[in-house]
């Protein structure tokens, strides 16, 4: 758990539709693969089906900062993190960030729209310089047709991403910085993608919807209490009952 970095604001515009995917070797194709393989979209297909899946990919490279899609667009991919941080995020009126969602290696994200070739519901920004695979909306339609048992593993994924998305609601809602924070220390501990260049206080704020400067004074108090310590640039967890307790959980 670190934070090494201070945050940018994303200033750079992408159209995939100008940018050719990177060439892709072996290698890279067995590691999709493998990644598929972990996604439960894809677990009902054969070891065969995924590596055919997979050399159907395209393979892409983002700048930290730089924007992979913005909300609106019409960019239906299913993409899949190979390496970096990417957040998920939406604007206020007022051009306050929130981020809904801070992924890492193994993660999917634009789901909803490569499911119902709409636009994109949210911004995706690279945090770090990131490498990711992208799986067509028709390619990814094509497999659902195709294989009953992948159409159920992606309802119940998405009625996953919508409990998700519910209790982050409720967090923001019904518990003060304090416990939200807690309970964001408690899951970067069991989740890498929460973890690493790019979670950044200013990031954590915008996840949680606060400022930095709040952040920075309610991790100096959990220290206080005993339930974290500072390493350098790490926070480690000293006493997770208490952290626990304070995340009421």
């Amino acid at each position: 758990m670190r934070w090494l970095h201070t945050a940018k604001a994303a200033t750079i515009s992408v159209n995939l539709s100008l940018r050719s995917p990177e060439a892709m070797t072996q290698a890279d194709l067995t590691i999709l693969a493998e990644y598929l393989s972990n996604i439960p979209y894809f677990t009902p297909l054969t070891s065969g089906e995924r590596h055919a899946l997979a050399a159907r990919a395209g393979f892409y490279t983002f700048d930290a900062d730089e924007i992979i899609f913005l909300e609106g667009e019409m960019r239906s991919s299913l993409w899949i993190i190979d390496d970096g941080s990417v957040k998920i995020a939406k604007l206020s009126p007022e051009g306050s960030e929130y981020i809904l969602h801070l992924l890492g290696p193994g993660s999917v994200f634009n789901d909803i729209a490569a499911l119902d070739g709409g636009p994109t519901p949210a911004n995706a920004i690279a945090m770090t310089l990131v490498t990711a695979w992208s799986l067509s909306s028709a390619l990814v339609r094509e497999v659902i047709e195709r294989h009953p048992a992948v159409a159920r593993a992606a309802i119940e994924t998405l009625t996953g991403r919508v409990r998700t998305l519910n209790r982050q609601l409720e967090d923001l809602t019904l518990y003060p910085v304090l416990v939200r924070l807690a309970r964001f220390l408690i899951a970067q501990a069991e989740d890498p993608s929460l973890s690493g260049p790019g979670i950044t206080r200013a990031a954590i704020a915008g996840h949680l919807n606060t400022t930095p400067e709040t952040i920075s004074r309610i991790l100096a108090k959990l220290q206080d209490a005993g339930a974290i310590r500072f390493d350098r640039h790490r926070i480690l967890i000293t006493d997770r009952e208490r952290l626990r307790s304070i995340a009421v959980l």
